[in-house]
């Protein structure tokens, strides 16, 4: 197993848990994986012989899920055992396997921290029967314990960039690593060439998979009564994955536009501090999620309904991506921290996309933006100067809103190559 990788890896769990006092991720982190093996050994026998699919959070899993749903729907007999790195990931899909019957997986848990013990130990636990891994997950011990098992491993939507060390001249240990995946398939013509300047050729051009999940949702159309309730007969901003830069961005708009609009604000975290800075700063009346839930819908239509600047607060997970269903507007959050979260939940209902500058890592961005549904913003006044066009011009607004739904109509198809071929070698 190559040192480079191993060392960052073992300082980045050290890292981790020194960070336990201070952190509560962190803790999180470590306080999660508490159990897991007896967890795992409880469910020895179910799992034997197991599709194994890990993710590093929540994201990477609605990218794999229709993959996963693709191969469960040929081979409903098939274990499935999901695996998370982050505990938001963990936390929002824990309860996937708690349908007795039909469920899509067989056991959600945390992912073993990487060593070349417990990657030999969860082998011989488990004898997995294939592996998905999506889009950029590299531990090296369980990369290379994989290999030598000769269990077939597969990267889904795989996308890579010049910068990478795999790409670099110190970059052989993470080379070897891209050596141990029986396939890749990468999300564009880029990636596949990048791969094959280094000599990896066991490449797809498929897509991304999160063009199908997203279209899925739409399909689906699933109403949150609660939400057209709130939106009345106005026009609706949603802000979803917000993080403090965010709001604090927002807010500077809606003053230098002179009016907030309705809004629906929905926070990548939901702790307690963060959940009240957003009441006590966005405009009045405000009312959360969990408070309307259970309300009639013609109440919270009298109340918030017909106000033309009130503020919705969604406390509640796994809501968002129904959510822009009953948005006109979307504000995406993360682009000015590590990177922006998903546009293309907004997009395929057909959202124009403002969001930050942070977007290099993520071809989508730049698609939208190419094709007239997203916007980059870099400060309040150019997103003051957006709203108040998507606001007012209603032809402005439809011709986005047209460009944002063709982008992902476009690209849908790519879990049928991945799942094809997975199939085939099951």
């Amino acid at each position: 197993m190559s040192f480079l990788p191993a060392l960052g890896t073992g300082l980045y769990h050290l890292g981790v848990r020194l960070a336990v006092p201070i952190v509560p991720k962190a803790r999180q982190w470590v306080d999660g994986r508490k159990g897991l093996w007896q967890r795992l050994e409880a469910k020895r026998d179910q799992l034997q012989g197991c599709l194994w699919m890990h993710c590093a959070s929540v994201g990477e899993f609605e990218q794999g899920r229709p993959v996963l749903e693709a191969i469960k729907a040929a081979r409903p007999d098939l274990p499935v055992l999901l695996t998370f790195f982050s505990p938001s990931g963990y936390e929002a899909r824990k309860d996937l396997a708690s349908a007795a019957k039909g469920a899509l997986v067989t056991h959600v848990e945390y992912l073993p921290p990487d060593s070349a013990a417990n990657a030999q130990r969860l082998l011989q636990l488990l004898k997995p029967r294939t592996v998905l891994w999506v889009k950029y997950e590299f531990w090296p011990n369980y990369l290379h314990a994989l290999k030598a098992a000769q269990v077939p491993v597969h990267l889904v939507s795989g996308i890579f960039r010049p910068g990478q060390p795999f790409f670099q001249f110190f970059g052989g240990a993470w080379r070897s690593m891209l050596g141990c995946f029986t396939h890749l398939f990468v999300q564009d013509e880029a990636s596949r060439e990048l791969l094959a300047g280094i000599g990896v050729t066991n490449t797809t051009v498929s897509g991304d998979t999160r063009y199908d999940r997203v279209a899925a949702i739409v399909q689906a159309n699933e109403e949150l009564p609660l939400a057209t309730a709130f939106g009345g007969d106005h026009l609706v901003v949603i802000a979803g994955s917000t993080w403090p830069a965010d709001e604090a961005l927002l807010l500077e708009a809606f003053q230098l536009l002179g009016r907030t609009p309705k809004l629906i604000v929905v926070p990548h975290e939901l702790d307690a501090p963060h959940l009240r800075s957003i009441e006590l700063r966005f405009a009045k009346p405000l009312a959360r999620w969990t408070e309307l839930e259970h309300s009639p819908t013609e109440s919270v239509r009298h109340t918030l309904g017909h106000e033309a600047s009130a503020t919705l607060l969604v406390d509640r997970m796994g809501l968002l991506a129904r959510l822009y269903r009953h948005g006109h507007i979307a504000y995406v959050g993360g682009g000015f921290g590590d990177g922006i979260h998903s546009l293309l939940e907004a997009a395929a209902w057909g959202l124009p996309v403002l969001f930050g500058p942070r977007h290099r890592k993520f071809a989508e961005a730049q698609g939208l933006i190419d094709a007239g549904g997203g916007f980059e913003v870099r400060n309040a006044r150019q997103l003051a100067d957006m709203l108040e066009i998507l606001l007012r011009d209603a032809e402005v607004r439809r011709e986005a809103s047209d460009a944002a739904r063709r982008h992902v109509q476009d690209r849908i198809g790519a879990t049928r190559t991945v799942a094809a071929q997975v199939l085939a070698g099951l």
